[in-house]
């Protein structure tokens, strides 16, 4: 790393509606070879600051400066559905402007960087989540750029494919921005943070690993609150006061006129103490009563060196059964989970009128043109009121000015807290859960882990985070890789 600065915002403004800005004023700087996480709460505006920089937005005053020479590439969370029906072959061709003569090399090069083998005739959409993953990383790095944006890198890699990301990373010698809500991956090889505060949409530009910074904001947010709590029982003390000498009239009507004058700047001079990094509420996901074997799993389709093979098994779940479905990327776990909630679900027997709720990984549940409240009002059930339908969202932080929004315009990590206020005013009897912790902030998890702790209906889930699996209950275990 070096003191060149590769990229920099000068006085950005930039928002999607003139009256809601996402950043204002918002100024930082970036060193060649730097590795930087960009940290805030969902909705902050990371995603959107990742389209400043690659020029797919433009700021509404201040600038960007990024040398004409340097070239970006960004890994993104989720491969574009019109990209699915492409071959690995045609994908990696979109990557560049001209037919490349040596593309299977450089596609080689970059699939063995990922740990990504699969033929590369095959679609795109054919994939496992943990294999599309590798494919968004490997795609920004065949472009060979100076910068590299990651937008939640992690999200459906198995821990070795974690591990072989963080060993690409720490050895990288490029600048590498990071969206990620993983907090040991981050502190493995973050430099510096970039933090975005979603409540007065300015940015604050810290040094140190990931750990380090988290507790200078903590440490910092405790002084405010400190300073504010003296300044309210001066300002309440100076207030009594006023009132005193108010009615007193003559030299002590003036001295409270100088006490209030006083007060207002003591009122100014309360600190606008961060609100960001908002916690979910604790919640239950209320579960329908039902009597009998939920679930019969008979057989499971287990993919091994790229060919389907049919296993037979023996689970069967009932109320308060949780299963957690284990095994590495591309063995079959999306596509089980899949199959359970279609209209064809082979192998498997799931109780007539058993109500079911799917957490997508890739939120393909989710129709992206209906507003936020539609999607609520979709799922809840009869004698379910509006006000409670409001008061479960809200508890997510799914509030009042999220309602009318496309639920297609959401963050991921806004659509993942979507997912699971629909989850809980479905009342399910069965809950299949696809990496529940994509795009979740880390410090959500714990309240989720305790929801799906004392879940009373029956549970099937596939999740590669092991700090957070440590946290939950299962009575149930199916390692694809052991069948």
């Amino acid at each position: 790393m070096n003191d060149e600065v590769i990229l920099r915002f000068d006085e950005v403004t930039f928002g999607y509606q003139n009256d809601k800005p996402l950043l204002h004023e918002a100024s930082f700087s970036v060193r060649r070879g730097s590795k930087i996480t960009l940290m805030g709460q969902n909705g902050a505006g990371k995603t959107s600051l990742f389209a400043l920089i690659m020029e797919e937005q433009k700021p509404k005053s201040g600038r960007v400066s990024i040398d004409d020479k340097t070239t970006i590439a960004t890994a993104k969370q989720v491969i574009a559905r019109e990209d699915l029906e492409l071959t690995i072959t045609e994908y990696f061709a979109k990557a560049f402007d001209k037919p490349q003569p040596d593309l299977a090399s450089k596609m080689h090069k970059v699939m063995t960087a990922v740990n990504l083998d699969v033929p590369s005739n095959r679609k795109v959409g054919e994939l496992s989540g943990g294999q599309q993953a590798r494919l968004l990383l490997a795609f920004a790095l065949i472009q060979n750029s100076d910068i590299l944006l990651l937008d939640e890198p992690t999200n459906n890699l198995d821990q070795a494919g974690i591990d072989h990301l963080i060993e690409f990373l720490v050895v990288y010698n490029k600048t590498v921005i990071v969206i990620s809500h993983d907090a040991d991956f981050l502190n493995c090889f973050t430099e510096g943070v970039i933090y975005l505060n979603i409540f007065t949409h300015e940015i604050e530009s810290y040094v140190g690993d990931y750990y380090s910074v988290v507790e200078d904001i903590e440490r910092r947010v405790e002084r405010e609150q400190r300073e504010n709590a003296q300044l309210k029982r001066s300002i309440i003390d100076r207030k009594e006061k006023v009132n005193f000498f108010a009615n007193k009239g003559g030299k002590m009507r003036k001295l409270a006129k100088k006490l209030k004058d006083e007060t207002a700047e003591m009122e100014e001079s309360m600190v606008d103490v961060r609100r960001d990094d908002k916690t979910i509420r604790n919640f239950t996901i209320p579960s329908q009563e039902i009597i009998g074997d939920i679930v019969t799993i008979k057989a499971v389709k287990v993919i091994r060196d790229h060919q389907p093979t049919i296993k037979e098994v023996n689970k069967i779940l009932r109320q308060r059964s949780h299963l957690l479905v284990t095994g590495p990327n591309g063995i079959g776990k999306s596509t089980f989970l899949r199959n359970l909630v279609s209209d064809n679900h082979e192998h498997a027997i799931i109780l007539d009128e058993t109500r079911v709720a799917y957490y997508s990984q890739d939120f393909s549940n989710l129709d992206f043109d209906q507003t936020v409240y539609d999607s609520l009002l979709s799922v809840i059930l009869e004698g379910t009121d509006i006000q409670t339908m409001r008061a479960i969202a809200a508890g997510f932080l799914i509030t009042g000015d999220l309602m009318g929004r496309k639920v297609g315009q959401l963050s991921e990590g806004q659509k993942g807290l979507l997912s699971f206020a629909r989850l809980t005013l479905m009342q399910p009897g069965l809950l299949i859960l696809d990496e529940p912790t994509n795009h979740i902030n880390f410090r959500h998890l714990p309240i989720i882990a305790k929801a799906f702790n004392e879940y009373e209906g029956a549970m099937i889930m596939v999740s590669h985070m092991p700090d957070f699996v440590s946290q939950l209950k299962f009575d149930e275990f199916l390692d694809l890789s052991k069948i």
